[in-house]
């Protein structure tokens, strides 16, 4: 199923309306911790929602997925209301942990959420890593190759600073890129990197 991420009325009804629960819960808990900045609340369907599920499309059917520090649900666990994938949420706040379990309960979604710290994490591997607003590259790369299957890809939402980040990691890192467009954010890119393995250097200076 292709999503068209800019319109809430070009949605399938039933996930219009577990997105719409999504949103009710965050603004509700956002008066008490903070999952978004208060000035994007009235804005937090392109935003934040839709930004996240353009990442749905691009997620393979019955692939694993980990979500690198989910916070406020971003990108992860709107790629799980929307496609039902297995999704791993890696956050270390505890209350956003709390808040990511009553918000995947509001919206009938089954997800593991993981109250840990990325470096203390022990989940099986992946195929699909995710993060969104997290950390620069080098750093993302770092934790995701702890958790990608052999075959797996990491799906990054980046914005304006996306080529020096790119200019950063192949400083340690070989790896396949796409960068895709985001169709929500004039200076947002998708970022699909596979086949990532450290440069030799990197692997010398790592031992």
């Amino acid at each position: 199923m292709t999503f068209h991420v800019k319109h809430q009325d070009a949605m399938p009804d039933d996930l219009r309306r577990r997105l719409d629960a999504f949103a009710a819960i965050l603004t509700r808990w956002n008066a008490r911790i903070n999952l978004v900045s208060p000035r994007d609340l009235p804005h937090l369907w392109d935003r934040h929602i839709a930004d996240s599920l353009q990442l749905a499309n691009l997620v393979p059917p019955g692939a694993r997925l980990a979500d690198l520090g989910s916070g406020g649900g971003f990108p992860g666990l709107i790629i799980a209301i929307a496609t039902g994938t297995d999704v791993t949420l890696i956050e270390s706040d505890q209350r956003k942990a709390a808040f990511l379990r009553e918000a995947a309960r509001a919206t009938g979604t089954s997800v593991t959420v993981l109250a840990s710290r990325i470096e203390d994490a022990d989940i099986p591997q992946v195929q699909v890593v995710t993060a969104r607003a997290l950390a620069a590259l080098p750093q993302l790369l770092d934790w995701a190759s702890r958790f990608l299957a052999p075959d797996g890809f990491c799906l990054f939402l980046k914005g304006r600073n996306v080529t020096d980040e790119l200019t950063a990691a192949a400083a340690g890192w070989h790896m396949t890129i796409s960068r895709l467009p985001s169709r929500t954010n004039a200076d947002g890119t998708i970022l699909k990197l596979g086949n990532i393995r450290r440069a030799r250097h990197s692997e010398r200076a790592q031992g």
